[in-house]
């Protein structure tokens, strides 16, 4: 049991996390649904640790009259007219596979 801590100490968490931040916000970018552009661009990733526990925290910094349009993009909408305009789930389908494959490579670091 040692062994496997002083292991799971020596990881490389944070390289991993940040590689994945990296690809995640391209893949997010890419999956943006596009009008000007500015939403697909304005994706961000940090990497918290906190009482030695990582996240992996995408945000996306693109606002109008301080709505978040990624938000409205995801899950929809009002119109100021009385319409409401669909969301679309392009966010969930990118990380899902991302944060798989961050638990494998993490078990692996861990275990390996």
């Amino acid at each position: 049991m040692q062994k496997f801590l002083k292991r799971a100490n020596l990881t490389r968490v944070d390289e991993i996390l940040n590689r994945y931040g990296r690809y995640g916000c391209q893949r997010l970018a890419a999956a943006t649904p596009v009008d000007s552009g500015e939403t697909a661009a304005s994706w961000t990733y940090e990497v918290v640790k906190k009482d030695g526990a990582y996240d992996l925290v995408f945000l996306n910094t693109h606002t109008n009259k301080g709505v978040n349009i990624a938000i409205i993009l995801q899950y929809g909408h009002g119109t100021g007219t009385g319409g409401y305009v669909k969301g679309q789930d392009y966010i969930n389908p990118v990380l899902k596979p991302i944060f798989d494959s961050i638990a494998d490579q993490v078990w692996k670091e861990v275990t390996g």
